[in-house]
This record gives C-alpha cells, structure tokens and sequence, in this order.
C-alpha cells in the first residue's frame, strides 16, 4: 500500500474531499498485482524513483516493481533516483526509437545506456535499470 502510480483525481483523497464513489486516483501496488497483465510485454515507469520500496527479510523488495512481475509484465523499465528531465526525455526517446526499429526490448535498452554513456556520468544514464 506504500507504493503507487498518482492520477487526475487523487488530491482529493490528499485533501479529504473524495466520497468513496469511483476512482480515487491512486493505484496502489496492491492493485497492480491484482491486474490481468500476462500479455504486457513492457511497462515504462520514468518518473523518479520508481525502481525502490520496502525491503522485507528473505522476501525482497516490495514495491512497483514486484506488483508488476506479479501481474504478468515480461519487462519492466523504472529508475533508482531522481534524475533530470532533460536526460530522461533523451534516454527515453532514444529508447524507443531503438525499439521501433530492433523490436528488441533488451537491446534497445542496452544500446540506448551505452550512447547515454559515452556522453553523461553514470547519474544520468544508470538511474534506469530493465527487469526481466
């Protein structure tokens, strides 16, 4: 319930003013594994942090990343920390400009990291990781 994607509409949960009917704009982690998503090939979580949650024992790390998995998502791209815009725009629009033409995911991302290397510090280009 600690991790989740915020949508039109969540402030008013934030702000108290939602009454129980609908979408409350928030989708929880728990949710997440709770979709049919065996037929998702790759989902794109850019925005910051992404990639993190809770650490439990012998279990792993809970989170986004895990409800995914547990939906059925073969691929997942999300970032470890807060990066710029500017890079992510760059790496991203490199990313799926690759993918467009390689229609490989694992290769898109692997090309798109070493371009990304030859010209930014590791912060800017590491911050993605691919689960498979």
């Amino acid at each position: 319930m600690r991790s989740g994607l915020v949508f039109a509409g969540a402030n008013n949960v934030w702000n108290q003013k939602y009454v129980g009917e609908g979408e409350d704009g928030v989708l929880t982690a728990q949710e997440v594994t709770q979709l049919d998503l065996q037929k998702t090939q790759l989902v794109v979580l850019s925005a910051c942090e992404t990639g993190l949650g809770d650490i439990k024992g012998s279990e792993g790390v809970y989170g986004l990343q895990r409800a995914f998995k547990m939906a059925g998502v073969k691929f997942l791209i999300m970032s470890l920390w807060q990066v710029p815009d500017k890079e992510t725009s760059e790496f991203m629009t490199k990313f799926y400009d690759k993918l467009l033409t390689t229609k490989d995911i694992r290769k898109s991302f692997n090309e798109t990291q070493s371009e990304m290397r030859k010209k930014y510090d590791p912060y800017y280009w590491a911050v993605f990781v691919l689960i498979e």
